[in-house]
């Protein structure tokens, strides 16, 4: 039995249509399901909590990453499996896993592969799956809302990045890595990632693995405003942690500090001054 939570307005009202699409598919295979549609922020995690409870194999998140996210809310540290059918404009922790793009194909996968664990972080008290940060990509993600009305994909991101480029100040903050490296400096941006890729498909942390137990950290330092376009191919080919600005490291656990800061948690943006990272290893099970 599949029970499938659906987000109507991801992808500007495209889950909605793949969702009646699914459901004549999947009743036409023959396969038992449920189905159920979000009304406001939060309710999948509350529908996903409920059908853990009862005990439901697999539920399924049509959405984009904040669907997703919220689901996995739901039903991490249970026996209830995540599924995945990519419905919104960015996607980007399903192309961390690989998971199918083509509906269809996503929902074959889920009925024909098992479930496999993976790691999850928290952020001080609150979930996330994919990546957090501070800094440059929060100016981005702020910048590329409204461009989210008008196209998908990497797109927004891109627009978000030129009004970032313009607009950006460096920002102090202290960085502490595991039990013993700390960094306090000003900087241009700090990533925490489990998942591969922000953006719409950027990847932030191209080695990062989401069964490893480690977070990827990524640092870079402030760098005049006139030099960040020359540091544009690095950041869309993911190879900006080999830059000299850049530095990289691998832990299971990161805190940040910083006066005013605004935060990334999987693509909401949070006001907070400081803040822990730790990650729980094979704590959700997802078709992967």
């Amino acid at each position: 039995m599949l029970e499938i939570i659906v987000n109507p307005a991801a992808g500007n009202g495209r889950a909605k249509v793949i969702a009646q699409e699914a459901s004549a598919y999947l009743t036409e295979k023959g396969i038992p399901f449920q189905m159920v549609y979000t009304e406001e922020q939060d309710h999948a995690t509350e529908l996903a909590r409920d059908a853990a409870a009862r005990g439901v194999e697999t539920v399924v998140a049509m959405g984009g990453d904040g669907t997703i996210t919220e689901v996995a809310r739901g039903l991490v540290h249970t026996n209830t499996a995540l599924g995945i059918v990519p419905s919104g404009t960015g996607n980007d922790f399903v192309k961390a896993i690989g998971v199918p793009k083509d509906w269809r194909s996503a929902l074959d996968f889920i009925l024909t592969h098992p479930p496999r664990p993976v790691n999850t972080g928290t952020m001080n008290d609150r979930f996330f799956m994919n990546a957090c940060g501070a800094g440059f990509d929060v100016m981005v993600l702020d910048y590329s809302i409204e461009a989210k009305k008008h196209c998908s994909g990497i797109w927004p991101y891109f627009y978000g990045i030129i009004r970032a480029i313009k607009n950006f100040k460096p920002f102090r903050m202290r960085v502490e890595i595991g039990e013993d490296q700390v960094m306090e400096g000003e900087y241009m941006l700090c990533s925490i990632a489990n998942g591969k890729y922000i953006g719409g498909g950027i990847p932030i942390a191209k080695q990062a693995d989401v069964t490893d137990g480690l977070l990827d950290i990524l640092v870079v330092d402030a760098v005049p405003r006139w030099k960040i376009p020359f540091y544009l191919p690095s950041i869309m080919l993911g190879t900006l942690p080999r830059r000299k600005p850049a530095h990289l490291y691998k832990s299971n656990r990161c805190r940040l500090s910083s006066p005013g800061m605004r935060l990334n948690l999987d693509g909401e943006v949070l006001p907070i001054d400081d803040t822990t990272y730790t990650l729980e290893t094979d704590a959700l099970k997802v078709h992967w």
